[in-house]
């Protein structure tokens, strides 16, 4: 059965985790709604490109303009089955906003399903949604993770982690494992 699901995402969200999950979900039936604070539908973000070439952290490129296609100011998490938080530099500054912290709020009161990767941990920890959960991220979240009562959980770049309702990984090279998971809390079956 397809499920609406709510994109949170916002100015250089990282390109692969915002665009990737977005087309992913929409492929197999479900609606996305992608929205971001302060704009409205037909207004674009712009994405970075978070890439590992070898040295001591990520490299940030431009990315993409991505459409978005509701209004933030529009919606009510209420509306929505499922949330997903890209990651990237977006999660840093979306926790500012009390009504996106409400909306993630929701989410966990309500044990409906949230897909967070990367840097999306940042979101959760200022939302102080992760206290017993355990939740994977950069590994350069792993402190705000700790410092929110989580559980850090240090896997491969290319896996995910579900505690429950929450799905998480450390960033995109993880979407084929990410997303499966996601997938199979939504429960979303896919038949060819």
């Amino acid at each position: 059965m397809a499920k609406k699901i709510l994109m949170i995402c916002g100015d250089f969200c990282e390109d692969y985790e915002t665009m990737v999950p977005f087309q992913a979900l929409l492929a197999v039936g479900h609606t996305v709604h992608a929205v971001c604070p302060g704009k409205k539908a037909g207004d674009t973000i712009a994405t970075a490109i978070h890439d590992f070439e070898g040295d001591q952290t990520y490299t940030e490129k431009r990315g993409h303009n991505f459409a978005l296609n509701a209004t933030f100011a529009e919606i009510r998490a209420e509306d929505y089955d499922a949330l997903v938080i890209p990651g990237g530099r977006g999660p840093e500054y979306l926790r500012m906003y009390p009504d996106v912290i409400a909306a993630v709020r929701h989410f966990f009161e309500e044990d409906k399903p949230v897909a967070a990767v990367c840097h999306g941990a940042q979101l959760l920890a200022g939302a102080r949604v992760l206290e017993g959960r355990t939740c994977s991220a950069y590994p350069a979240c792993r402190a705000e993770v700790e410092l929110a009562g989580g559980t850090y959980a240090d896997i491969p770049i290319d896996q995910a982690v579900t505690d429950r309702n929450l799905v998480s990984a450390p960033a995109w090279p993880a979407h084929p494992a990410w997303i499966a998971q996601f997938l199979s809390v939504l429960g979303t079956r896919i038949s060819l």
